[in-house]
């Protein structure tokens, strides 16, 4: 059975970019990023998931 993506493509560049290494994936080779990176755009989208769960009130505990 095939995994199912987490993130979208358009998001990992974006986040990419964000984070200054687009210009190791343009080709589509995530393999050449660093374990560092990779944590980095890890850390980079759960930030933004949490940022709009918050933004929709969907964090539990987050009193909203």
């Amino acid at each position: 059975m095939a995994r199912r993506p987490v993130m979208s493509d358009e998001l990992k560049y974006e986040l990419a970019e964000e984070l200054g290494f687009r210009d190791k994936v343009k080709d589509g080779d995530w393999g050449n990023i660093t374990t560092r990176e990779a944590g980095s755009l890890v850390r980079a989208a759960i930030q933004r998931a949490e940022r709009a769960m918050a933004q929709e009130g969907r964090i539990p505990g987050s009193g909203r």
